[in-house]
C-alpha cells in the first residue's frame, strides 16, 4: 500500500462534539483533507508547537517525551496514520534508537503532537484517504456560496477555542503593539493559550 504525506492545515471547533476540535490535515499532492476530531488538550498541544513564539513556562505532556526521548537518544522517525475502524483512526510512532527501528502504537492526535516536536513526516495509507478524504472550500470567498458550513475550519492552526463573542481578534484592535506583547507574554505564563493565541494573531494581522 503507499503512503500519502499529510501536513497540517487547520484546527477548528468541533460542531458535532462538545470539547472537542478537528484537527484538518492536508494532502500534500492533491486537495484532500483529512479531519480527526481530537480532544481540548492536544488540540492544544498541537497549536503550542505549530506556534513558534509561544514558549510555554513548564513542559507540557508531549514536551515532557520530547525532552525524555532527547535525553535517551531516541528519534521519532515519522508517524504513520494506519487504520480507520469506525471513524476512530490508529495510528503509529516510527522510533530509532542505535539504528534499531521500534514501531510504537499511539493515539493519532498524540503522535501529531509528537511528530511536529520532532520535525517528522506524518503519513497515512491511500486507501484511508480514498475511505475518508474529504474535499474542503478553505476559503469562503472562493467557491459554492453553499460551502458557508465549513467557514468555521481555521486557516491558521494556531487559533482555536475561541468562545463565539471572541472568534476574531478584534476585541485588542484598541491596544498598541507594545501592550499587545506584554498580553502575549503575561497569557502565556499563566498558560491561557487560547489567549495567547488570539493575541498573536492580532500581532500578526498588525506586522503583516
Amino acid at each position: 500500500m503507499s503512503l500519502v504525506k499529510l501536513t497540517i492545515k487547520g484546527i477548528s471547533y468541533s460542531q458535532t462534539q462538545n470539547g472537542a476540535y478537528a484537527l484538518i490535515l492536508n494532502e500534500v499532492d492533491g486537495e484532500r483533507k483529512l479531519p480527526i476530531v481530537i480532544g481540548a488538550f492536544e488540540a492544544q498541544s498541537i497549536a503550542i508547537a505549530l506556534e513558534k513564539e509561544i514558549k510555554p513556562p513548564r513542559p507540557l505532556t508531549h514536551d515532557l517525551f520530547k525532552s525524555f526521548a532527547d535525553r535517551f537518544d531516541i528519534v521519532v522517525k515519522q508517524v504513520i496514520i494506519h487504520k480507520l475502524v469506525d471513524g476512530v483512526f490508529f495510528s503509529s510512532i516510527i522510533c530509532e534508537r542505535d539504528r534499531i527501528e521500534e514501531i510504537i502504537d499511539a493515539r493519532t492526535s498524540d503522535a501529531i503532537a509528537l511528530a511536529l516536536r520532532f520535525d517528522a513526516p506524518i503519513f497515512t495509507y491511500k486507501n484511508i484517504l480514498d475511505k475518508a478524504g474529504i474535499y474542503l472550500n478553505m476559503n469562503p470567498s472562493e467557491g459554492n456560496p453553499e460551502d458557508s458550513e465549513n467557514d468555521d475550519v481555521l486557516s491558521t492552526p494556531e487559533t482555536f477555542g475561541i468562545s463565539d463573542d471572541n472568534k476574531s481578534s478584534g476585541g485588542y484592535a484598541a491596544y498598541s503593539l507594545q501592550e499587545l506583547y506584554d498580553l502575549l507574554e503575561e497569557a502565556v505564563q499563566h498558560e491561557d493559550y487560547e489567549k495567547a493565541a488570539l493575541i498573536r494573531d492580532e500581532i500578526d494581522k498588525r506586522e503583516s
